[in-house]
């Protein structure tokens, strides 16, 4: 029996929150707040398809309504996804018993402008998380809804102030509309003990004001939010990413965008609806695995001493250094012959040449600026050689070189498709029989060959070519990685450090798979080796948007020619606006090929206690600002964690820090963490072992491996709604409702019951108890140990 009206809809024990007194001012507001929605969802429909339907436009005019798109698409879906439950709830002032201020995952206004609903991330919202009875910042109580399928299912009242907490005056307040009834148990205390499903859910409606703090903290340099399992540090920072994302335009897609980077799939899948729920669709997410194209067949790192040699920063600079190896200027020079001269390229203008690409500019693709140079110096040397020694009669030159005509080289390069000024030069004999000299635009250079034809020339020249490969070859970041673990003297060369033993240790043989071990030095050698085909590409997209807007000018030109009303519409295409709209909606190609490339204007990284030093350069590549959130437990660390965060992240290259703890769990019933606890502090005994809100709690059960079965099916029978994962029994069968998972996949996830097969087979020492730790701390309602049955 429920007690309903047009937005509550109260079970029969809750029937006395149904009083008109309490609820009359919410069921206005809401019927205010449905209409203002029906029409807000109309007007901004109306708004978008108008957009949609105007010029495309170019250039800035192009990227403004692009955004304005995205803003509309992105509001409607918020708006469209709840109705009346899009309010979390409603503060009462302590100096105005009828001043009301509804809070709700979006801001919205009445026809008049007036607000009824202020934006959870705006300044008006924050008393309604941060309010304390120590603290109430102006408040006199606090209401917070909990909705199902549109309906107001149960409310919880806190009373923030001394007046307010006394029952008498909650029952005057209640006549003269203060509408406050006092509850024992907070809404966020309530809702801790629900079902859990397979999705994380955002928590808006029970933010706490620890936690509000960290969402509210400024983007500038990095926030450390370290926490023991269940204290909310994973739904906190993806909180976080949204009130960035709505109070720093800084940190939009259009300004680098945010990354999430978490630590396994199964955490990708478990998070995936948490931001779209809180109105952001654009915050891309991954593993470290993601970051490079190997590590979709990488396998785990067999050897912990091969896996800490690779995860330090000094293997990091071996990869630099294997680079560098093919990066050394020739100490020899080479003469280049031509059909008009001989040219010495001197050791001193390799090294030029090679120093000429810009600081930082990859590998691969500084070959570019490093021919540009060398042609520049041999073209600057032939003009001198030329000038000298130009004893020809004429402006044609017979050849320098025995057995070679200057007329068959240059007819070569036009043959080719080089563009030799037309009435200049037309093949042997033909057009004008001289160039003018080498001016402004450099058409020809001394002894009247023209410029363009002697570097096609000295580029194509053989030996030069030769000569430039060996000294500076294009490399492939794989197999620069790859030789380092094959080829025993590269490896020497480049990590002098290491003692002979461990250089064994690293030594594989060619051809063996990937490691995830191996992917942050793959991905240090993509960056370093970077990607010759840039240039390429950019002059492929180049070309076709050129070939496209002269494509649609052709068809302008058509509808114009066969439009007899010379004031029709086709004419208006020749104006510039649509002209740049047909041509220029082509003109939006994505040059990105690897979203997560980066650079990003924030990233945040869970589980960051595990990152090695390699892997957080992996992090800090795709983040140069630094602008990072910190998710992390020093005692959930599976090698160890003894030192401070801040020496930790100095360390890898991280110097503003701060660090926010969270000491309180909300997740974990009391008696889970008592056992969990014992576990961990027999390896850690100073570990940051969180506090249990939750005092109450099923007591932890033991049994025998014989059992499981009959344990999750008694589960299931039992409870109607619910997930349960089984651990260490790699041969148990996930279903719907049951996930079989090792421990190091468990991590952040959470079920209402956690069976943890054997224990002790997790293993001894510090990786063992943190594992053990990790897993007994999954479960929301019960815990079950079992071990072997005796044999």
């Amino acid at each position: 029996m429920h007690t309903t009206t047009s937005v509550f809809d109260l079970p029969e024990h809750l029937s006395a929150k149904a009083d008109p007194r309490l609820v009359e001012h919410d069921e206005q507001h809401f019927a205010a707040l449905s209409g203002s929605l029906e029409q807000t969802v109309t007007s901004l429909t109306a708004r978008l398809a108008a957009v949609r339907r105007s010029p495309a436009g170019s250039g800035q005019t192009a990227v403004e309504r692009d955004a304005e798109i995205h803003r509309l698409v992105a509001r409607l879906r918020g708006l469209r996804r709840y109705g009346p439950d899009l309010c979390l709830g409603r503060t009462v002032s302590d100096d105005a018993a009828d001043h009301h201020v509804y809070v709700g995952r979006q801001g919205l206004v009445d026809a008049a402008g007036d607000p009824l609903l202020v934006d959870w991330r705006s300044p008006a919202a924050e008393a309604f998380f941060a309010a304390t009875p120590a603290h109430p910042m102006s408040l006199a109580s606090r209401r917070r809804y909990r909705w199902h399928l549109g309906r107001v299912r149960n409310y919880w009242d806190e009373p923030l102030t001394a007046a307010v907490v006394d029952g008498a005056a909650v029952d005057g307040a209640a006549e003269d509309g203060h509408g406050t009834l006092p509850d024992a148990r907070s809404a966020f205390v309530a809702s801790l003990g629900g079902s859990r499903t397979g999705r994380m859910r955002d928590v808006l409606g029970t933010i706490q004001g620890d936690q509000d703090a960290i969402i509210r903290a400024g983007s500038r340099g990095t926030l450390v939010v370290d926490g023991g399992p269940g204290t909310g540090k994973t739904v906190v920072a993806l909180h976080r990413c949204a009130y960035l994302l709505y109070t720093d335009p800084s940190l939009g897609h259009r300004r680098g965008g945010m990354l999430v980077v978490g630590p396994h799939e199964p955490y990708l899948d478990y998070v995936a609806d948490v931001l779209p729920d809180l109105g952001e669709d654009g915050v891309l997410t991954c593993t470290l695995a993601d970051l490079v194209p190997e590590g979709a067949d990488a396998v785990p790192e067999a050897s912990p001493e091969v896996a800490r040699l690779k995860g330090t920063m000094r293997m990091v600079e071996a990869v630099d250094a294997a680079v560098r190896f093919f990066e050394q200027p020739p100490a020899e020079g080479l003469l280049v012959q031509t059909a008009w001269a001989e040219v010495w390229l001197s050791p001193g203008d390799w090294t030029r040449a090679f120093g000429s690409p810009d600081p930082g500019t990859p590998h691969d693709e500084a070959l570019d600026s490093i021919w540009e140079e060398i042609l520049d110096i041999l073209v600057g040397k032939h003009q001198d050689e030329v000038a000298r020694d130009d004893d020809v009669e004429g402006s044609h030159r017979l050849g320098r070189l025995d057995g070679v005509d200057e007329f068959d080289v240059v007819d070569d390069v036009v043959d080719d498709g080089l563009d030799v000024d037309d009435g200049r030069y037309d093949g042997r004999g033909h057009g004008d029989s001289s160039w003018p000299d080498d001016g402004a635009g450099g058409a020809s250079g001394a002894g009247g060959v023209p410029t363009e034809v002697l570097r096609v020339t000295l580029r194509r020249d053989p030996e030069l070519v030769a000569a430039v490969d060996r000294a500076w070859p294009m490399l492939d970041a794989a197999e620069v990685v790859a030789d380092l673990w094959s080829v025993p003297a590269y490896l020497r060369l480049c990590a002098p450090w290491l003692s002979p033993d461990e250089r064994e240790a690293l030594r594989r043989p060619a051809g063996s798979p990937w490691t995830d071990a191996d992917l942050p030095l793959l991905d240090a050698a993509r960056h370093r080796v970077g990607d010759p085909t840039v240039a390429a590409r950019r002059v492929r997209h180049d070309a076709t948007v050129a070939s496209e807007r002269e494509y649609r000018s052709h068809v302008v030109d058509s509808l114009v020619e066969a439009d007899d009303d010379p004031e029709g519409t086709s004419v208006m295409l020749r104006s510039s606006d649509l002209a740049d709209a047909l041509a220029g909606a082509f003109d939006t190609v994505d040059r990105r090929h690897d979203a997560l490339a980066g650079p990003f204007a924030h990233v945040v990284v869970d589980e960051a206690q595990e990152l090695t030093d390699a892997e957080w350069q992996m992090v800090l590549r795709r983040c140069p600002s630094r602008s990072l959130t910190v998710v992390g437990d020093r005692a959930q660390a599976r090698r160890g964690f003894r030192e401070p965060w801040g020496e930790r992240l100095q360390r890898v290259g991280i110097d503003e820090v701060t660090v926010a703890p969270l000491t309180y769990s909300y997740r974990t019933p009391a008696p889970i963490m008592a056992a969990a606890e014992a576990v961990v502090r027999a390896e850690i005994p100073d570990a940051n072992v969180p506090v249990s809100v939750r005092t109450g709690g099923l007591p932890v059960l033991y049994g025998r491996l014989a059992d499981l079965h009959a344990i999750v099916d008694d589960w299931l029978d039992k409870h109607p709604d619910g997930t349960a994962c089984v651990v260490g029994a790699p041969d148990f069968t996930t279903t719907e409702r049951v996930r079989s998972l090792p421990p190091q996949l468990t991590k952040v996830l959470e079920f209402d019951l956690v069976v943890l097969v054997d224990p002790a087979a997790l293993g001894t020492g510090l990786q063992g108890a943190v594992d053990r730790y990790v897993t007994m701390t999954r479960a929301t309602e019960q815990l079950v140990l079992l071990t072997p049955d005796p044999t």
